[in-house]
């Protein structure tokens, strides 16, 4: 375990030092949406013509490309466009990182060595310091959902809801999360996001507006841009159609009746509602696997078992930036698989789990 610890470590500082992302491009798109709604009007956030002249002001540079986050991305950067851009950019990495780093440091309950190994294993992949350096919000998700995680055992569930409330600045990621933990009868946190989530709408209405949610809507049926179903069951399957559908259903179905199964115990509900939220969505970026690598944190913690963490370990390994970097690492087509195989060993903890004195010992926490 010492080495692996040291391997992604290495992995974690190559990454920083040699990294070759086209740093901020999203960051950029963010903030200049942000801009227009304080300039414009927040109505007109998701008019791509005025995005793409600030994002101009803001930076020749970078290349414009069209905004089509939802809105609480633009309202929380939004504040940073009032200082020079590269300034700006360097505080949003600080916060991006930084919160996701803290979260999984708070958050551990495990001991010694085993903490710190699991802290920077869900740091090492690289589309972990990917998102930072194209300055995707992903990063507060992940953060969100450790939080919300630590809480729940805690059984502090009116904050781990509102901690929950993170996944709405990229709801497609982790959208089956909070139902899951309704499923496991998770009363309050589920109506404790619930309020957060209604709250969040009701400043949407009134700043964006109707129409210009509409406009959002309409924007998002458009053709996806290339590369953003590698990560989904069309691009590791093929599946499309009615197949496409089916699977979706039923792996929703899954994960709902095992959360269900685990309602005593519920701290594979998240990583597991985690897993099968990325691989129904219809569109994905790289970044978004940072909350993959929260799952497995959760997975890390949940189950000491080596049995378990060998191939949490072997995971991480593969993501490290240095087989990315000389493309040993899976091409991204290929992590759905890797997810289908989280998910069924997932589901299968839920309704086969350890002998009744492990269990016991197991739910001890929660």
């Amino acid at each position: 375990m010492v080495l692996a610890f040291g391997i992604v470590a290495i992995a974690l500082l190559v990454d920083l030092t040699y990294r070759n992302d086209p740093t901020s491009v999203d960051f950029h798109t963010y903030v200049a949406a942000g801009q227009v709604g304080l300039q414009q009007g927040w109505s007109h956030i998701y008019d791509q013509g005025l995005v793409a002249v600030e994002q101009k002001e803001l930076s020749t540079q970078l290349v414009a490309q069209p905004f089509l986050s939802p809105p609480t991305v633009a309202f929380v950067t939004a504040p940073l466009g009032f200082l020079p851009y590269d300034a700006a950019y360097v505080v949003w990495a600080v916060i991006l990182l930084g919160a996701f780093a803290a979260a999984l440091a708070w958050a551990g309950v495990s001991k010694g060595w085993s903490r710190w190994i699991a802290v920077v294993g869900a740091l090492a992949p690289w589309w972990v310091m990917h998102a930072v350096n194209v300055g995707q919000v992903v990063p507060l998700e992940a953060a969100g959902a450790v939080i919300a995680w630590r809480l729940m055992r805690d059984r502090r569930d009116v904050l781990a809801g509102v901690a929950l409330g993170a996944i709405l600045f990229k709801p497609n990621n982790t959208v089956l999360v909070p139902f899951a933990l309704l499923f496991a009868w998770r009363f309050r946190l589920f109506a404790s996001w619930a309020a957060v989530a209604v709250g969040v709408l009701l400043v949407i209405v009134v700043t964006v507006g109707t129409g210009g949610m509409a406009e959002y809507i309409t924007q998002l049926r458009g053709p996806l841009p290339k590369g953003t179903d590698d990560l989904t069951l069309h691009g590791a399957l093929a599946a499309t159609g009615a197949m496409a559908m089916f699977l979706r259903v039923l792996i929703v179905a899954a994960v709902f009746a095992a959360a269900y199964k685990l309602r005593s115990s519920p701290g594979l509900v998240i990583p597991m509602a985690i897993v099968g939220s990325l691989l129904i969505s219809p569109y994905l970026h790289a970044s978004d696997l940072c909350v993959l690598a929260a799952a497995g944190w959760m997975v890390w913690e949940e189950r000491p078992a080596l049995t378990w963490r060998i191939p949490l370990v072997a995971i991480w390994v593969l993501a490290s930036p240095y087989l990315f970097d000389r493309g040993l690492s899976p091409h991204l087509k290929q992590w759905p698989w890797l997810e289908i195989a989280l998910l069924v060993v997932l589901l299968v903890a839920a309704w086969w789990p350890l002998t009744p004195g492990a269990e016991s010992r197991r739910r001890a926490p929660a």
